[in-house]
């Protein structure tokens, strides 16, 4: 069987890989629209958790494998269509993720000084895309919008101290831009409680313990949950009692270590929603957010946060977005359901096309850690190998697979990045993070990129 997956990320890598396992005779080709592979594991993890990216090991020995073959530098839906590929394959796995967010569709949220915490990730870890970004960083209080992971990620980025930094695969120019950074304030706001943060224990404590900062959380936001937690789930109870000792805590060593560091600090703002992002007087930039205060209606996860009437203003020179991403339709040809953003699938099975297959964010939506990803992707490997088993695909005519799509780019004109072309490129990086005492330095621009493999 020839088979081809379309995203080299960690849904794309893990499929290919669980297929590879479990069929002696498939070959599976990746395509990536990027020359560099791994998506979210080298553009979405943080810079300072390097352990997360470990995962890149397992990746490159499926890439390696004689029976894959990774082709990057090509965009599927331009440079090649969806039904090309289908011609060419026998089955066709669509993991490309989500590469846009979600909008907070407020008035104002256009303003200079407003970024999606998304472009603001990808400018501090090379995502090409976002290399222009120039985030200002000349105001004293960022308020991030979002109570996740990606948020915490993100203010951990603008507190940390430099030095942290220094000895990570951050991009240089969002180094330099963090060094003249005059962010001391940061506000992580959301619209429901304590018991309703979607951030995990590690990253809250990783925050609470960052050298240099410190952690403001009003006690008053806690009264009572330690009864409403008694029969929580143990992640969700270890959780909102690290918030609670963290709110009750009184400030001693640690405040003396902030001092000294310039006061820095961050904290929680519970049950607030944003309104308007506020205009300076100008109108051309951010300088608050009004807020309006909300009150839960039901309990646990499913709680809903309802608008009271009453609102706050909160001053902040930076506003980041962080309520999530967002996948976008690939090609026409693929069903696609524009409300939740996913591909319409069971089991990975896209509804009504045959042969055709999703995994990952573009699957599911987009949530959950890299663990997740890769069950769901096995999840989905596994209908492909079931459909193999039972003749649902049909491998009894056989199909050309790249040798196909290789002649349809040769002829638009597409130079496609091969898996050693790639090793080429990280081989550079590591050896400029080398001389400047980093893990590795990335190159943010592509053209660079194919100007170093003689493209």
């Amino acid at each position: 069987p020839q088979l081809c997956v379309v995203g080299s990320g960690p849904a794309g890598f893990y499929t290919a890989q669980h297929i590879l396992k479990h069929h002696g005779g498939a070959h599976v080709d990746i395509y990536e629209k990027l020359p560099v592979p791994f998506g979210l594991v080298r553009f979405g993890v943080a810079p300072d958790h390097p352990e997360v990216k470990n995962v890149i090991h397992t990746f490159t020995q499926t890439a390696r494998s004689e029976r894959c073959a990774y082709h990057g530098n090509v965009t599927v839906g331009r440079d090649v269509t969806v039904a090309e590929l289908q011609q060419a394959y026998h089955a066709v796995v669509l993991s490309y993720g989500a590469e846009d967010n979600r909008v907070l569709g407020i008035p104002g949220e256009n303003l200079s000084g407003v970024y999606s915490a998304r472009a603001f990730v990808g400018w501090y870890n090379g995502l090409p895309e976002n290399r222009h970004l120039k985030p200002d960083l000349s105001c004293d209080t960022a308020l991030i919008l979002g109570h996740g992971n990606v948020a915490l990620d993100v203010a951990r980025i603008l507190l940390s101290p430099l030095d942290l930094l220094r000895k990570t695969d951050i991009t240089a120019c969002s180094l330099a831009a963090l060094a003249c950074s005059k962010v001391k304030h940061v506000w992580l706001v959301g619209r429901r409680g304590p018991l309703q943060v979607a951030f995990t224990i590690k990253e809250l404590r990783e925050m609470i313990n960052l050298p240099g900062a410190r952690p403001v959380l009003n006690p008053a936001d806690f009264t009572g949950l330690e009864n409403a937690i008694k029969d929580a789930p143990r992640p969700r109870k270890r959780l909102t009692e690290l918030m609670i000792k963290t709110a009750l805590e009184k400030p001693g060593q640690k405040a003396a270590e902030v001092q000294a560091a310039g006061s820095r600090e961050w904290g929680l703002k519970f049950q607030c929603s944003p309104q308007e992002v506020l205009p300076t007087a100008d109108g051309r930039r951010a300088r608050g957010v009004r807020l309006a205060l909300t009150r839960l209606e039901g309990s646990g996860d499913s709680a809903k946060a309802v608008p009271t009437g009453d609102v706050e203003e909160l001053e902040c020179g930076l506003v980041l977005s962080s309520i999530g991403y967002r996948s976008l339709p690939l090609d026409p040809s693929v069903p696609f359901d524009t409300q939740r953003g996913v591909i319409p699938n069971s089991s990975g099975r896209v509804e009504g096309v045959p042969g055709l297959y999703c995994s990952g964010w573009v699957k599911r939506g987009p949530t959950g850690v890299i663990i997740t990803t890769m069950n769901d992707s096995f999840d989905t490997a596994h209908s492909v190998l079931e459909d193999l088993q039972v003749g649902v695909l049909d491998v009894s005519t056989s199909r050309a697979g790249y040798r196909a799509v290789e002649s349809i780019l040769q002829s638009r004109g597409v130079r496609p990045v091969s898996f050693s072309d790639w090793e080429k490129i990280d081989a550079a990086e590591v050896a400029r993070g080398k001389a400047a005492g980093k893990p590795r330095e990335k190159i943010v621009d592509p053209q660079e990129m194919l100007q170093l493999i003689g493209h």
